[in-house]
């Protein structure tokens, strides 16, 4: 199967050029199959954030090459990266990031509305299904103010999937729920993954979690340790 990611003697510092430069990443092999449903972990300094804002197009690393769907990022003006970003990519936080005044559905609608710059009925008719499929088709109507934690992130997650990103980048998503609406956000992650074909990469410190992807990607001090299956 091909790889939706690759990361190739990835290396990135902070303050190049200054008396005190530091490295956070040093020389990251990595790739990730299409499809694929890997957990991300590691203790809080290791790196983890780093990479997956590398991963995310947020910043550029200071060496190395990143692919991503068979295209090299740093052959990409930021024009390119936000349209690599946007189409490609899905994301799901350990806080929603929702926004407020508008309702669940359109939310979820609103990745495509970016994209797209109007709304459609096709666009819609794909929020409404999402929406469906996270347990949420009576809260199309409704703001955020009015879900509770767990619903939010459905709705999160939802949006992530607007797009049908071929990966989802998912930072401790559920980092900020009580365990029970945890597993319940895990699983549906896992069905999206089964469903849609989308690979996601899960940053998570729940080693109870980690243990059900489909391997384990360790990092330890912006170096990786070992990918276990």
């Amino acid at each position: 199967m091909a790889d939706i990611l690759r990361l190739e003697a990835v290396r990135k510092s902070y303050n190049v050029g200054m008396p005190i430069e530091t490295e956070v990443l040093h020389g990251i092999d990595l790739a990730l199959r299409a499809g694929e449903f890997a957990a991300l972990i590691g203790p809080s300094g290791s790196g983890k954030s780093t990479l997956l804002h590398l991963i995310g197009l947020l910043e550029r690393p200071t060496a190395g090459r990143i692919l991503i769907a068979g295209r090299e990022i740093d052959a990409l003006d930021e024009a390119g990266m936000t349209e690599l970003r946007g189409r490609t990519l899905g994301f799901v936080f350990q806080f929603h990031h929702l926004l407020p005044e508008f309702t669940a559905l359109e939310n979820v609608m609103m990745p495509a509305l970016i994209d797209q710059g109007r709304a459609t009925r096709a666009m819609r008719e794909r929020a409404r299904g999402l929406l469906a499929k996270v347990g949420l088709a009576d809260a199309l109507d409704k703001k955020p103010s009015a879900l509770s934690g767990g619903m939010q992130q459905r709705v999160a997650i939802a949006r992530a999937l607007a797009m049908n990103p071929p990966l989802v980048l998912a930072d401790e998503p559920t980092g900020n729920l009580d365990s029970h609406t945890a597993d319940d956000i895990f699983a549906l992650l896992r069905e999206f993954n089964r469903a849609e074909g989308s690979a996601f990469l899960i940053v998570t410190h729940d080693a109870r979690l980690a243990a059900g992807c489909d391997r384990r990607i360790e990092l330890m001090d912006g170096q990786l340790l070992a990918a276990t299956v």
